[in-house]
């Protein structure tokens, strides 16, 4: 909350009441330092709009992310476990906001701006295919001889284009420092249809700090929801764990400081711990990078080396950690069955679709037969895991009831 200072309030005599003074936007972000990425020096939408009267560019940003389609389908699409597994496993609206939370505490600490990483934070998984990585794989192999399939392009061009709520354009028509840190990976051949927000790819350039922020928080976030996920559903154990130094140095101090506890109590204070030392690392370690590299302005960010990193002793550490995950958990027979299940949903519905594009709803119908493939694609990668699905069914289940 605002702290509200006596210099703030101004007496109206005609009104007999006090009046709050409205701050400006440079005065809500005057805290930040001159290497955060201020709003009113952003690099500006795609379509001019007056500038908002309440909250900054970047706040106006996070707020059109949260209240869009994209956003609230995020609920029924997958992160390991598809939706239908249980209630309690992440989907990708949870891993989104456990993002957020991480990257605007790193983001406070570092002084750069909290409302951009959070925007970046909640956008940055917009345009994910249902069934996690086994369906945007599926997706990719389809799209193949038609440029691809990329999530992150795809959530760009959930908020560049496909989002219809607004009157006057397509898409949410966000500042480009937003979309840029939704832009996490592109391939040469894209970056270089996409302009101004390609060249950093062809540059070899750096984005904002916040983008870099959200990047690690998104990686800090899936790990560790992944190890207690994977235990809650049975795949992971303790035992196994055991090997790997990030978690077993946490789970022995836990049981050291805490000897009554066990169960899944024990196994969220140690997955709380292990957040906590990776976040404190990267605070520390990026704040080093600041001080060696002593970026003045968020173009010197773009021209520096990556800031935002962890040390070399915990990199390593995270790093196993991640290689145990490939491993144990998403090479699990049990998460390859229904990866298996996934990529013949996507396929099916994706040659379903290409036979006869009558199939399809009529705004995803094109007589431009190159277009069509991207349609299709878009049409499918919007679809949540149960909504994927029930299309099959349609498709292809004849139902006697």
């Amino acid at each position: 909350m605002t702290d509200r200072r006596s210099d703030d309030v101004q007496h109206d005599p005609a009104a007999g009441v006090a009046a709050i003074a409205v701050p400006t936007r440079e005065a809500l972000e005057a805290h930040l330092a001159p290497y955060a990425a201020h709003s009113a020096q952003s690099r500006g939408r795609r379509y001019p709009e007056a500038a908002p009267s309440a909250r900054t560019e970047f706040q106006r940003d996070r707020d059109r992310i949260v209240h869009s389609t994209a956003f609230r389908r995020l609920e029924y699409k997958t992160q390991v476990f598809v939706n239908h597994e249980g209630d309690l496993f992440r989907t990708r609206l949870t891993h989104s906001l456990e993002v957020a939370q991480i990257a605007r505490s790193v983001a406070r600490n570092l002084r750069v701006n909290e409302d951009l990483v959070e925007a970046i934070s909640l956008a940055h998984d917009l345009g994910h295919t249902p069934f996690g990585h086994a369906g945007q794989d599926a997706l990719n192999e389809c799209m193949r001889e038609h440029g691809g399939f990329e999530h992150n392009l795809q959530s760009l061009a959930v908020v560049d284009d496909l989002e219809e709520h607004y009157g006057a354009f397509n898409g949410l028509n966000l500042c480009f420092e937003t979309r840029e840190g939704i832009l996490k990976h592109c391939s040469r051949d894209n970056a270089r249809r996409l302009g101004a927000l390609g060249e950093r790819f062809l540059e070899g350039r750096q984005p904002s700090i916040e983008a870099q922020i959200a990047n690690v928080a998104d990686e800090i976030a899936y790990n560790n929801h992944d190890v207690d996920d994977g235990l809650r559903s049975g795949l992971l154990t303790v035992e196994q764990l055991a090997e790997i130094e990030l978690w077993q140095t946490h789970f022995e101090a836990s049981r050291r400081d805490f000897p009554q506890i066990e169960g899944r109590r024990l196994i969220h204070e140690t997955v709380r711990r292990i957040i906590n030392t990776l976040v404190v690392d990267l605070i520390d370690t990026t704040r080093e990078n600041i001080a060696r590299h002593a970026p003045a302005s968020l173009e010197a960010v773009r021209a520096a080396p990556a800031l935002v990193a962890h040390s070399d002793a915990i990199a390593a550490q995270a790093a196993a950690l991640k290689r145990f995950l490939f491993k144990n958990l998403y090479r699990h027979y049990r998460v390859m069955r229904m990866a298996n299940k996934a990529r013949r949903v996507v396929i099916g519905l994706f040659d379903a679709f290409t036979e006869d594009p009558r199939l399809l709803p009529p705004d995803y119908q094109s007589t431009d037969v190159t277009q069509q493939p991207r349609l299709i694609a878009h049409y499918i990668a919007g679809m949540t895991d149960r909504y994927a699905v029930k299309e099959y069914q349609r498709l292809f289940v004849i139902d006697d009831n």
